[in-house]
C-alpha cells in the first residue's frame, strides 16, 4: 500500500511526547480559546496524503474528516500541489480588484460552468464566513432589505456578520450586543419529522410577513441544504423545493450555504441538486481551494446587478481577493474531482457507508444514521449522548481514526478518495470504540 492509502498504524501513545511538547509550547503563544489542550489531545499533524495523516510522533491515522471537509480529492492531491508550485514560481500575488491575475478569470468561468441554474457571477473571498457576509451584502444591495431569516441549528461562521446569522448561543452570547438584531430564526426540519417541512415553511412565511414594513424587512432566507455543524441533518424532500417556491412568492432571495456540502461531498456537485433547486445566491468554500483558503458567493446576473459598477474604489473587496496561487489550486482541485469521477464515487461509496452505519443501529446507545453521500453521521441516543460521542471520538483517535463530533453525532466526512479498505478499517475502529465507552 502507498502513503495515502494506509490503514491506521499507532505505534506511540496518543497524544505522544512530541505532540504533548508542541501542545505545551502552543499554550504559551496562542490564545487559550482556540485549541483545547489536555490529556486526550490534540495530536499535531506533520504530513498528510490521500486519506492518511501522520502526527508528530509518527502515528498514521485514517482521516474521517477530510480536514473539516476541505480535502475532497485527498490531502496533498498531486495535481493540486503541482499547480500550487507552478503558479507560485511565476506569480504569487496580484492586485485582485485593480489589476487582477489572469487565472482569476479562468476560475470564475469554471464556477459559472459548474453552478446550478443561472448562477454565473461571483465574488471571491478567503473563507466561508467571508463568503456568507458577501452573500448577505449582495442580498441587501439587490433588495434594499437587510433582514434575514436563518435556521436554528445552522452554522455560517464567526465573523460578526456571519455570527449574527448563526443560531448557536455558545458562539453568540459573548457578543450579543455587537450583533445585528434583524435576524429571525426558524426551525430546520429533520427528514424523520412528519410535517416538519410544512411547519418550518409556515414559520419562515410568518417571519417574512411580520417584518415586511419594518426597518429590518427580510431580503433573504439563508439555509444549509444539509446542516453540518447542526449534526448532519437532512431535511424532508419537500422542504427545499417548498422554500424555493416560498421565496419566489414573497420576493425574497434564497441563499444556500454549501460551504460544507459543495463540490461532490453529497454525491452531487452541489447538494441542492438532489432536490432540483437553484438558489439566487450560492455560498461555497472549504473544498473549493483544495487546501488553500478560498471561498465564493455565486449569484444570478440579476441579483449581482444590485451592486454598482466599480469606479476604481471597490466598496467590497480585500487584499487577497482572487489570490493567483489559491485560484490555481482551486482549478486543479475541481479538475481532479471531475477527472477521477469523485462526485459519483461519493454517491456510491456513501451508499456502502450508510449500509454499514445502519447496521450499527439498535446497539447500545446508537439511534441510527443520517446523511447523503460521504457526509454521514452516526447518531447516539440517551442521556449523555453528546458526551459519549466525544468519548467515542477520543477512543477512535487512540486507535488511529480521526473523527469529529457534532453534538450526539459522529460526523463521517472522509476524503472522496478514501479506499474501501480504509473506510472498512476506520469503521471497525469506531465499532470497537463504541463498545469500549
Amino acid at each position: 500500500m502507498t502513503w495515502g492509502e494506509l490503514p491506521p498504524r499507532v505505534t506511540m501513545p496518543v497524544p505522544g511526547p512530541r505532540s504533548r511538547d508542541l501542545g505545551s509550547r502552543l499554550s504559551r503563544v496562542e490564545c487559550r480559546t482556540i485549541t483545547r489542550i489536555g490529556e486526550t489531545g490534540p495530536i499535531f499533524w506533520s504530513e498528510a496524503a490521500g486519506a492518511n495523516v501522520r502526527d508528530a510522533d509518527g502515528n498514521v491515522y485514517v482521516d474521517f474528516t477530510a480536514g473539516f471537509g476541505v480535502s475532497a480529492a485527498g490531502h496533498a492531491a498531486p495535481a493540486v500541489t503541482a499547480a500550487i508550485a507552478a503558479q507560485a514560481s511565476k506569480l504569487m500575488h496580484a492586485l485582485g480588484d485593480v489589476h487582477p491575475a489572469d487565472i482569476k478569470v479562468l476560475l470564475l468561468e469554471r464556477l459559472a460552468e459548474l453552478a446550478p441554474g443561472d448562477l454565473s457571477v461571483s465574488i471571491l473571498s478567503a473563507n466561508g464566513s467571508d463568503a456568507v457576509e458577501s452573500a448577505w451584502k449582495t442580498a441587501t444591495m439587490a433588495t434594499g432589505r437587510s433582514g434575514v431569516v436563518a435556521f436554528r441549528g445552522g452554522y455560517h461562521g464567526l465573523g460578526f456578520g456571519a455570527l449574527a446569522l448563526t443560531a448557536d448561543r455558545r458562539f453568540r452570547e459573548p457578543f450579543t450586543r455587537q450583533l445585528y438584531q434583524g435576524i429571525r430564526f426558524a426551525s430546520f426540519p429533520d427528514a424523520a419529522d412528519e410535517g416538519g417541512a410544512a411547519a418550518s415553511l409556515e414559520e419562515v412565511r410568518r417571519h417574512v410577513l411580520e417584518a415586511r414594513n419594518g426597518a429590518d424587512a427580510v431580503g433573504a432566507v439563508l439555509v444549509e441544504p444539509i446542516q453540518g455543524r447542526g449534526g448532519i441533518v437532512v431535511p424532508p424532500p419537500d422542504f427545499l423545493p417548498g422554500l424555493r417556491r416560498l421565496c419566489t412568492e414573497l420576493d425574497t432571495l434564497l441563499v444556500l450555504d454549501e460551504v460544507y456540502t459543495g463540490f461532490g461531498r453529497t454525491g452531487r456537485w452541489f447538494a441542492c441538486e438532489h432536490w432540483d433547486v437553484a438558489p439566487d445566491l450560492l455560498v461555497v468554500g472549504k473544498s473549493l481551494g483544495g487546501g488553500l483558503p478560498l471561498s465564493a458567493v455565486i449569484g444570478t446576473p440579476a441579483v449581482m446587478a444590485g451592486w454598482p459598477a466599480s469606479e476604481g474604489e471597490a466598496i467590497h473587496t480585500s487584499t487577497f481577493l482572487g489570490n493567483p496561487v489559491a485560484c490555481a489550486a482551486a482549478l486543479a482541485h475541481l479538475r481532479s474531482i471531475e477527472e477521477a469521477g469523485l462526485v459519483s464515487r461519493a454517491e456510491h461509496l456513501g451508499r456502502e457507508l450508510r449500509e454499514r452505519l445502519d447496521g450499527m443501529a439498535g446497539r447500545r446507545g446508537v439511534a441510527g444514521a443520517r446523511g447523503l453521500g460521504l457526509m454521514q453521521a452516526l447518531v447516539l441516543e440517551g442521556e449523555g449522548a453528546a458526551e459519549r460521542s466525544l468519548a467515542v471520538a477520543e477512543a477512535a483517535l487512540r486507535r488511529g481514526v480521526i473523527v469529529l463530533t457534532e453534538g450526539p453525532a459522529l460526523a463521517i466526512t472522509p476524503p472522496l478518495t478514501i479506499t474501501g479498505s480504509q473506510l472498512d478499517a476506520g469503521l471497525g475502529v469506531i465499532e470497537a470504540a463504541l463498545a469500549s465507552v
